[in-house]
C-alpha cells in the first residue's frame, strides 16, 4: 500500500480525490492537512461518513515524512505547493500538484500571469505536464507532476492532435468554454452565490484568464506548432462539467469523416479519451474520468466540441491517473 497525504483536504477536488482513493487497492490515506480545520475528514465531507477516520491537521513536510508518506496530492492555492515541494521531494516523497505552480515552463510568464514571484523557478522547465495521453513517458520518470487545469484539458485534448497532424494552424484558435460552478472552488464568493448564478450564464476573464498561457504552451509543446488562442470561459448554472467548443482555420482539405478517423487513430488505446460521432454533452461524462470529443467542418473552420467532468478528468481523476503512471500501476485503477 502506498501511504498518501492530501494537502488542503477540505475542498471539492479533495472530496473527489478521496472518493477515488477510497476504492484504490494500493492507496492508503494517512494524512490530511488544513491550516484551520481539525475535524475528521468524514466530518468535513459528510458523504464520506464512516469511510475515513483521518483528522485534518496543520502538518509540515517532516511531519508527513514521520508518518511514512510516500505520495503527496496537493490541493493548495497557487504558489503554496511550490513553497513546500522542494522539501517534500528532498524527503523522498512524490508530489502531484493540483494547482498551477508547475504547469508553465517559463518563470517570467508565470510571474506575469499570476502576479507573484515563483518560489521554486528551477523546477518549472523540468516538471512534466500531467496529461498522460500526451506526456506519459515524461510523467513515468518524474517525482513531481503538474496536474492540468480543467479548462486546458478540455481544449488541449481535441486541439493538440489536429495541430500535430497539420490539419489546423496555430495562429487563430478560438476557445469558448462553459463550466459548472464547482470550478470556482468551495470558498464562498459573490459570483457563486445561488441568487447570482442560478438561471444565468456569464463570461469572465475575457482575454485575461490564467489558463490562456497554459493552453498555448502545452499545445505548442505537444504539437511542435506555435499556438496562439483567444480563450473565453463562462460560468453556467450547473454543479459540474465543462463543455468546450473550439474554432480553428484549416491548413489542408479534410472531411469530417477523415478528421474523426484521424482523432480515433491518435487516441487509439487511450482509455479515457473517446472520439464520438454525436455532439457530446457534460452529462455524458459526469462522475467519470473520460473526455468525449468530436469534430465538424463548418465553412472555413474546423470546429471541435469536448466534454469533461471538471472535478474528475479536470482535477481528481487526472491526479489519480498520474498517480497510477508514476507508481507503475494500471492506469485505469480506481477510475473505471
Amino acid at each position: 500500500m502506498v501511504k498518501i497525504a492530501i494537502l488542503g483536504a477540505t475542498g471539492y477536488t479533495a472530496l473527489e480525490l478521496l472518493k477515488l482513493l477510497r476504492r484504490h487497492p494500493e492507496a492508503e490515506v494517512v494524512a490530511a492537512t488544513s491550516r484551520e480545520n481539525t475535524s475528521r475528514i468524514d466530518e468535513v465531507h459528510p458523504s464520506l461518513t464512516g469511510q475515513f477516520s483521518v483528522r485534518c491537521a496543520n502538518l509540515g513536510p517532516r511531519d508527513l515524512a514521520d508518518l511514512g508518506v510516500e505520495v503527496v496530492f496537493s490541493c493548495l492555492p497557487h504558489t503554496a505547493t511550490a513553497a513546500v515541494a522542494p522539501e517534500l521531494l528532498d524527503l523522498g516523497m512524490k508530489v502531484i500538484d493540483f494547482g498551477a505552480d508547475y504547469r508553465l515552463n517559463d518563470v517570467d510568464v508565470f510571474n506575469k500571469w499570476y502576479n507573484v514571484t515563483h518560489p521554486d523557478p528551477e523546477r518549472l522547465p523540468k516538471t512534466p505536464y500531467g496529461l498522460p495521453e500526451l506526456f506519459r513517458e515524461e510523467i513515468k520518470k518524474s517525482a513531481l507532476v503538474a496536474n492540468p487545469g480543467c479548462y486546458p484539458t478540455s481544449a488541449i485534448l481535441p486541439l493538440a492532435p489536429l495541430l500535430k497532424g497539420g490539419f489546423i494552424g496555430g495562429d487563430d484558435i478560438i476557445i469558448d468554454s462553459k463550466s459548472g460552478v464547482s470550478g470556482a472552488g468551495r470558498k464562498p464568493s459573490m459570483k457563486t452565490l445561488y441568487p447570482e448564478c442560478n438561471e444565468s450564464i456569464a463570461a469572465y476573464g475575457v482575454g485575461t484568464h490564467r489558463h490562456t498561457p497554459e493552453i498555448e504552451e502545452v499545445l505548442t509543446t505537444a504539437s511542435g506548432v506555435s499556438a496562439k488562442v483567444i480563450f473565453t470561459p463562462h460560468l453556467t448554472p450547473m454543479d459540474r462539467g465543462i463543455l468546450s467548443t473550439t474554432y480553428s482555420k484549416p491548413l489542408k482539405a479534410a472531411t469530417q469523416e477523415e478528421l474523426l478517423a484521424y482523432l480515433r487513430d491518435f487516441y487509439a488505446g487511450e482509455p479515457f479519451v473517446q472520439v464520438v460521432d454525436a455532439l457530446p454533452s457534460t452529462k455524458d461524462v459526469t462522475h467519470t474520468n473520460r473526455c468525449h470529443l468530436t469534430v465538424r467542418v463548418v465553412g472555413d473552420r474546423i470546429v471541435t466540441v469536448s466534454a469533461i467532468d471538471n472535478l474528475i478528468k479536470g482535477a481528481a481523476g487526472a491526479a489519480v491517473q498520474n498517480f497510477n503512471v508514476v507508481c507503475g500501476f494500471d492506469e485505469t485503477t480506481a477510475l473505471l
